[in-house]
């Protein structure tokens, strides 16, 4: 039998072989597989492989997919706790905190992957993050072997960033919420783009079944919710993080630069600055089968039989012409895996 081809458990449809898969379906079998993938030098823990840029040469080692299911939940007079598994698809979860009237996560709706992979990238969108509700991991820990539970504050959880991806090392096994319930009363609108399309003010309280709808529509707009038939959707989404720069750089950017506070720094628009740049929606490089979107500056698809090699030569040419024109650096959101160099 061939070995497994990461293009097809990834959302860009790029990657090659893995020396060995095995897929977790239980918590338990999720604990077992990353142990025994822990004898092997090269291991990698894969949900929905929704921000991973893999390379064509593949993964030399063995890949453990994450497709466990479960969600409990203990609801009190003063909100809701929520457990779910960590193969749990993300959004599906999202649909359900809605139904149930959990708030807190409407606005995080048509985000690609799973449960467990959203704490390491501290999800985010339409004036969200995941910490806003998170409360703790079940972890288990690749340095002591230890499965226990790590408290969110421990998380360091920061702009798309943690501990969990950043130093480490381990696999999430379940995710702990804290939600509030929704009543009659609905939830605040904090983010300025969803509070117009929704033709409310920032702070009106709309239904959370609202806010969702409308999230999915804009997403959708954008090629940021996933479609078998829509190469525009065939990307690892946001492919940079807004820069986060000092006050005083940012004065030196055009007037016209979106900007918004980011503590005593400055965050930037990464699509405003690859717009300006002079690369749009839609361009590739000559020969190649990866491009902008032509739906969102900010995504870099697979237009049908790209290479990982192709993603990441279009990558560099977006990063070298913003710092060419603006002196940013923009910083890829995927992670890398593999050599990605010819």
């Amino acid at each position: 039998m061939s070995d497994p081809v990461l293009a097809d458990l990834t959302t860009l449809r790029v990657g090659g072989p893995a020396t060995r898969l095995l897929t977790a379906t239980t918590t338990d079998e999720l604990v077992a597989h990353t142990q025994t993938a822990w004898d092997d030098h090269e291991w990698l823990v894969l949900g929905g492989g929704s921000n991973l840029l893999v390379a064509d040469s593949g993964f030399d080692g063995t890949v453990v997919l994450v497709r466990t299911t479960g969600v409990t939940h203990e609801t009190d007079a003063d909100g809701v706790t929520v457990r779910v598994a960590a193969g749990e698809p993300w959004d599906a979860f999202v649909a359900t905190t809605v139904r149930n009237g959990w708030t807190g996560l409407e606005a995080l709706s048509g985000i690609p992957g799973t449960v467990g992979a959203a704490p390491v990238q501290n999800i985010g969108a339409y004036g969200v993050e995941l910490s806003d509700v998170l409360t703790s991991v079940e972890f288990l820990d690749a340095a002591t072997g230890e499965r226990t539970w790590v408290p969110a504050a421990e998380l360091a959880l920061g702009y798309r960033t943690s501990t969990l991806k950043h130093g480490r090392r381990g696999v999430v096994l379940t995710v702990e919420f804290r939600f509030g319930l929704a009543g009659a009363q609905g939830v605040p609108v904090r983010y300025a783009q969803l509070a117009g399309s929704l033709g409310v003010e920032l702070g009106a309280l709309v239904a959370p079944s609202t806010v969702r709808d409308e999230v999915l529509r804009l997403r959708g707009t954008k090629g940021m919710v996933l479609d078998a038939e829509d190469p525009d959707t065939w990307s690892a989404g946001s492919f940079f993080t807004n820069p986060i720069v000092s006050p005083a750089f940012a004065e030196t950017l055009p007037a016209d630069a979106p900007r918004w506070p980011a503590g005593a720094d400055v965050k930037l628009s990464a699509a405003w600055l690859i717009e300006q740049a002079g690369v749009h929606r839609g361009y590739a490089l000559p020969g190649s089968r990866a491009s902008i979107s032509s739906k969102h500056t900010l995504a870099l698809t697979n237009r049908g039989g790209a290479t990982a090699a192709q993603v990441a030569e279009l990558a560099r040419f977006v990063q070298v012409t913003v710092l060419n024109r603006f002196g940013v650096s923009l910083v890829p959101e995927p992670v890398v895996v593999g050599d990605l160099v010819d």
